[in-house]
């Protein structure tokens, strides 16, 4: 795939020695958009602690319906940027959905999601799940767990549905690999069929994060996937119970990221520089000290005008634990993750892992080749414009060196850790599609509701 714009030209605004004039940012106020999620707390914290004044900008915070409007907001201009799923610009890219070249310089956060199935699901599941010595539920919990409940409705004539947050999130592709791995088949899209409900044991379909707990609540729905803290108030309401997490399920991949029009990126290289500088801040505040800071962050994102959640819901996993059924509170230490491990660092093998489960499951519905894949991750993961933003934090003695990859290649080591035991290489994208046990391989194309190649 062609890149609509090559990064060579922004690095020597973004990095290289320039003047103080050269360096301010040609746009100093900003809208930014973020849809109710305890991962948007870069976005508040750089505002609250001053790290985007710090940088020359006056940036106001918009929270969004959906992530839909969000994404349409980018696109038109009436937002400069916004917390985005980070399927999103690459869907956008290659024109799934909407079309639109969106980029990202930054990468927010790792991990942060889970899933959750209601009460009367959880209860036909619990005889098929391990008990430990104390009699809790051994983790992680195969879907496989889940085909009671799929028989019980259907002798019910009762559809199996379940939600997530849009067609290219994280939560429906963390969703499908789960239910996959388990041996529950999560449906196909096709080029004229975008339901995604295609051969499907369990219909996914949208519903937007804060109104999942009152959709599972109502019985439209009988589990979702979503981010926190969406999870827990399932938990704190009494209504379902969280049975994997994303670090059970695919871990230590990118979640959410900063989404920029290609063109904005072109045209604003400082104030792209100044937004990464200040998230890079932000993100280090959080995770600094074991994750010192992560009371008074609570408390920010708790007000009305961010998250707007109960502290108390917050505090479960952003502190570092996760309550499952109720009295249930396991360590999860790094369910939240916005600086450690190289987080930041938009890597080209988590955008091909996207791709890869686009084209699993029929959202890219022709073949395409190993370079495609690695040259489209590579066109909207925008790596060297974070290493020369983070460069110049090292230099300015705002940030140690040790925190960033400075020289990597963009691809993360070949990982065996998800919940299926499939390794993935993101240099060879094709083998590791093929070596899915469900979902389309090699030439496979879906027409009408079957599976053809």
């Amino acid at each position: 795939m062609r890149k609509l714009f090559t990064t060579t030209v922004l690095i020597a605004a973004l990095g290289g020695t320039v003047s103080q004039a050269d360096t301010f940012p040609e746009v100093e106020d900003l809208t930014l958009g973020f849809i109710k999620l305890t991962d948007m707390a870069p976005l508040a914290i750089a505002y609250e602690k001053g790290f985007f004044e710090d940088e020359g900008l006056f940036v106001t915070l918009e929270a969004q319906a959906n992530w839909k409007v969000l994404l349409d907001g980018v696109i038109d201009g009436n937002l400069h940027g916004a917390h985005m799923l980070a399927g999103q610009p690459l869907a956008a890219t290659i024109g799934f959905g909407t079309s639109a070249h969106i980029v990202t310089p930054f990468v927010m956060d790792l991990n942060g999601n889970a899933t959750t199935v209601s009460n009367e699901v959880w209860e036909l599941m619990r005889p098929a799940i391990p008990s430990d010595a104390e009699g809790k539920p051994v983790h992680p919990i195969s879907a496989a767990a889940l085909r009671p409940a799929l028989e019980a409705f259907a002798s019910q004539g009762r559809p199996f549905n379940m939600g997530m947050v849009f067609p290219v999130s994280t939560h429906n592709f963390e969703l499908r690999y789960w239910l996959a791995a388990g041996g529950v088949h999560p449906g196909f899209y096709s080029a004229d069929n975008i339901s995604s409900q295609i051969g499907a044991e369990a219909l996914l379909s949208v519903t937007p994060p804060p109104q999942m707990p009152a959709t599972l609540e109502a019985g439209t729905i009988s589990g979702y996937t979503v981010g926190e803290p969406w999870n827990q108030q399932a938990v704190a309401m009494g209504i379902g119970v969280p049975v994997a997490t994303d670090l059970d399920i695919f871990p230590m991949r990118a979640e959410k990221v900063l989404g920029l029009r290609a063109d904005f990126v072109e045209e604003n290289p400082n104030t792209v520089r100044a937004l990464t500088r200040a998230l890079i801040r932000a993100t280090i505040w959080l995770d600094e000290d074991d994750n010192a800071n992560r009371e008074e962050a609570v408390q920010i994102i708790s007000r009305p005008n961010y998250v707007g959640a109960d502290a108390e819901v917050l505090r479960n996993s952003m502190t570092g634990t996760f309550e499952f059924e109720a009295g249930d509170v396991r360590p999860v230490p790094d369910f939240n993750v916005f600086s450690r491990y190289y987080a930041n660092y938009p890597y080209t093998s988590d955008a091909v892992w996207y791709l890869t489960q686009m084209r699993r499951w029929g959202q890219i519905t022709q073949a395409q080749s190993d370079e495609w894949f690695i040259e489209t991750a590579q066109s909207v993961f925008l790596s060297d414009l974070f290493e020369a933003a983070a460069q110049s934090l090292v230099d300015d003695g705002l940030a140690p060196a040790g925190m960033f990859p400075f020289g990597s290649d963009g691809f993360r080591d070949v990982v065996d850790h998800a919940i299926d035991g499939v390794p993935f290489d993101a240099r060879q994208p094709n083998a590791y599609i093929d070596s899915l046990p469900i979902g389309l391989k090699g030439t496979q194309i879906i027409v009408g509701t079957e599976v053809q190649g």
